[in-house]
C-alpha cells in the first residue's frame, strides 16, 4: 500500500490504546509482523502548553518498524502547532494521525476524538491544517462511524478528510455511543470505503486471522488494523499476515515463547521508564499472556500484585508450574 513516498508493508496494523501502546509494546508487536504501529494518543494542547509528558508519550528513541505518532485535540491551529513542537523536540516518526474515534468522555467533553465526528467541516479543517504542519510526511485518521446512530456522519467526515489531504482512514466499525459493545457493523465500513479514493483500513472485533479475512470481505477495504487481540498474542500478526496472502498459518508460540515475550517487554518497560512507573502499568499487559493457561484466573490475581521486575521471573514459574501441574 503506497502512501505517498512511503510504501507499506503487508499485514495488519497496530491500533493505538491508551495506556497499553507505548514503545516496549509497539516494538513487540512490528517484530512480530505489525505493518505499522501507533503511539498513544497525545495531547495538541497539553503540547502546546509544554507538557513535557505528551511529548514523552511520543518519542521513541529507536522505533522498530514504520511509526505513527498520534494526536487528539478539536482546534486546527493548535494541531498544527503541536506538530511543530513535536518535530523541534526531535521526535522522529513516519506518519501523524489524528484521533477522531476516542469515545472516551474526558476526551470527548473537551471536543476531540469522537466528538469530532459530530462537525465534518471542523474534521477536514483539522486534516488541512495538519497537513500543512506535517509536509510530506503521510496524514492519516483512526476515526468511528459517527457520533451516534441510525444515521453515520462517517461519510461525510472521510471526504472531508481525504479531500483535505489525509492519506488513509482507519475506520472502528462502531458510533461513539456504542463505545465497545459488539457487534461492529462492517456495512458502515464498507460505505466509508465506498465514499473515499485514499487506502481505508477496517478495524473492530478482529480476533483472528479469519476475522481479518472476513472483514476484509465484507468491507472491501485495502487492509486491516487490530488492537486489543494483539496484547498478549504479538503472533496474530504474522497470522494474519499469511492468511492475507494465501500462505499456510505459522504454528502458534510455544510457552517459552509467549513467557519470552512478557518478560522481554516488562524488562524493556522498566529499562524505558524504571521500575516504580513501569510495573503498575505491566500488571495489566501480563494479564494478557494468561489467557487460555490453565490456572488462568489464579495467574491474573498474580499478574495484580506485581510490584518488582523480579516478580514476573516469580510469575513465569508459577505459569510453568501450573501448566505441568495440569
Amino acid at each position: 500500500m503506497q502512501l505517498g513516498t512511503l510504501m507499506l508493508p503487508p499485514g495488519a496494523a497496530f491500533a493505538p490504546m491508551a495506556g497499553f501502546t507505548d514503545a516496549p509494546c509497539r516494538h513487540l508487536m512490528a517484530d512480530h509482523g505489525a505493518a505499522y504501529t501507533v503511539s498513544e494518543m497525545a495531547s495538541a494542547k497539553a503540547i502546546t502548553f509544554g507538557d513535557k509528558k505528551s511529548i514523552a508519550l511520543l518519542k521513541d528513541k529507536a522505533p522498530h518498524g514504520l511509526y505513527a505518532i498520534q494526536l487528539f485535540g478539536d482546534e486546527p491551529e493548535t494541531m498544527a502547532r503541536a506538530v511543530a513542537l513535536v518535530r523541534q523536540a526531535g521526535v522522529g516518526f513516519d506518519m501523524l494521525d489524528i484521533n477522531m474515534g476516542c469515545p472516551a468522555p474526558k476526551i470527548t467533553s473537551s471536543g476531540a476524538g469522537s466528538a469530532l465526528l459530530r462537525d465534518p467541516p471542523l474534521c477536514g479543517a483539522i486534516v488541512r491544517a495538519v497537513k500543512a504542519a506535517a509536509g510530506d510526511t503521510p496524514v492519516t485518521v483512526k476515526m468511528r462511524l459517527g457520533w451516534d446512530g441510525p444515521a453515520y456522519t462517517a461519510m461525510e467526515v472521510a471526504k472531508q478528510c481525504a479531500g483535505n489531504g489525509a492519506a488513509l482512514l482507519a475506520v472502528h466499525g462502531r458510533t461513539r455511543e456504542q463505545m465497545y459493545i459488539p457487534p461492529i457493523d462492517p456495512a458502515g465500513i464498507r460505505a466509508v470505503k465506498e465514499a473515499v479514493e485514499i487506502p481505508v483500513l477496517a478495524n473492530g472485533d478482529i480476533r483472528t486471522p479469519a476475522d481479518a479475512c472476513a472483514l476484509l470481505a465484507e468491507t472491501g477495504c485495502d487492509g486491516v488494523m487490530v488492537g486489543r487481540a494483539a496484547l498478549g498474542d504479538p503472533w496474530l500478526f504474522a497470522g494474519i499476515r499469511a492468511a492475507l496472502a494465501g500462505e499456510a498459518p505459522p504454528p502458534p508460540p510455544t510457552l517459552a515463547q509467549r513467557m519470552g515475550a512478557l518478560r522481554r517487554q516488562v524488562y524493556e518497560m522498566c529499562e524505558l521508564k524504571g521500575e516504580w512507573a513501569a510495573m503498575p502499568q505491566a500488571r495489566s499487559q501480563a494479564m494478557h499472556y494468561m489467557a487460555g493457561l490453565n490456572g488462568a484466573a489464579a495467574l491474573r490475581r498474580a499478574c495484580s500484585m506485581l510490584e518488582h521486575f523480579e516478580d514476573v521471573d516469580r510469575l513465569i514459574e508459577t505459569v510453568y508450574r501450573l501448566q505441568r501441574e495440569g
